[in-house]
């Protein structure tokens, strides 16, 4: 995998991502962190630093020492390991693994994808769950998700490969720029096959964070694999 969160990109994750929600991941990954958590594609530490103040023990892999220096810049009590989330290993067990924001698709093709759910599932105890959020694909060859005065966000999808594209152009200091990510996108269905590759099978699955229930018409998931 390419890292594409270097550099300018990671300085200013944390304030490019300040509306997201923080608060209503971490009620609901709670319940299932007893064990401990592992989050894959850990970043800047967004969701695993409040999960930690909350009394969890966290842990993370992520690609990016970029980001994960942003991390360090706030704690250094959460070990992290470097590397590609869908093979890299880390120390201990947990009974929950995690990966939020769309980030499962970052991994571009299919085979890296039933290796993330087989290396989350390596990870977890009898009776852990591994919690996915993404989007639900838009097929639609080219769709505009943002428009705003200073953010333009348009998604690219080829339905005969599943890689999409996410093309971000953003006003800074009266200069517009360009910033595009390639991934892979994946139905839910497709993403319930790979988990039972993995020896896991669907406990639940809502729209968002909140448990509002999934329905054709969503444009995400939230998903929890259970491992026997």
């Amino acid at each position: 995998m390419e890292d594409w969160f270097a550099g300018k990109v990671a300085e200013r994750y944390d304030a490019d991502t300040a509306e997201m929600p923080v608060e209503p991941v971490v009620e609901f990954l709670l319940p299932f962190a007893a064990g401990g958590a592992l989050e894959l594609a850990i970043g800047t530490g967004r969701i695993a630093v409040p999960l930690a103040a909350r009394g969890v023990r966290v842990a993370g892999i992520d690609l990016s020492t970029d980001m994960v220096a942003q991390l360090r810049a706030k704690t250094d009590e959460i070990p992290v390991e470097i590397g590609d989330y869908a093979t890299t290993k880390i120390d201990g067990a947990f009974s929950l693994a995690y990966i939020v924001f769309n980030s499962i698709v970052n991994n571009t093709t299919q085979d890296g994808q039933v290796a993330t759910f087989a290396n989350a599932a390596a990870h977890l105890d009898p009776g852990g769950c591994f919690v996915v959020e993404v989007g639900v694909p838009d097929t639609r060859p080219l769709e505009v998700f943002d428009l705003s005065e200073t953010h333009v966000g348009v998604d690219e999808y080829d339905a005969a490969t599943q890689r999409s594209a996410s093309h971000h152009f953003n006003l800074r200091d009266g200069v517009w720029e360009r910033r595009s990510l390639p991934f892979r996108s994946v139905f839910p269905a497709e993403l319930d096959l790979m988990a039972r590759l993995a020896g896991m099978t669907l406990r639940e699955r809502w729209a968002d964070w909140d448990r509002s229930p999934f329905t054709a018409e969503s444009t995400k998931h939230v998903s929890v694999w259970e491992k026997p």
